[in-house]
């Protein structure tokens, strides 16, 4: 007998949690995922984007030496 969506997620919600993070990991790996000359042109087009937004006034440029003094500032 086939199931619908509902008696599926409870059939899901009624495994322990080691279960249900294990069937999260088979389906999280079991999408689809770009490529790596796919991802590579993707993060090439971000960046282009950024630097147009940065180009275009929209954006403040911060040295790499402020935001890693921050970090510092905020974790201590």
């Amino acid at each position: 007998m086939a199931m619908n969506d509902e008696q599926l997620d409870a059939e899901i919600m009624k495994l322990d949690l080691g279960a249900r993070a294990r069937l999260a990991e088979k389906l999280i790996l079991s999408l689809d995922v770009p490529s790596e000359e796919e991802n590579l042109r993707l993060w090439v087009v971000e960046a282009e984007r950024r630097l147009r937004i940065v180009r275009e006034g929209h954006a403040t440029e911060i040295p790499a030496e402020e935001i890693f003094r921050r970090a510092r500032q905020a974790i201590s």
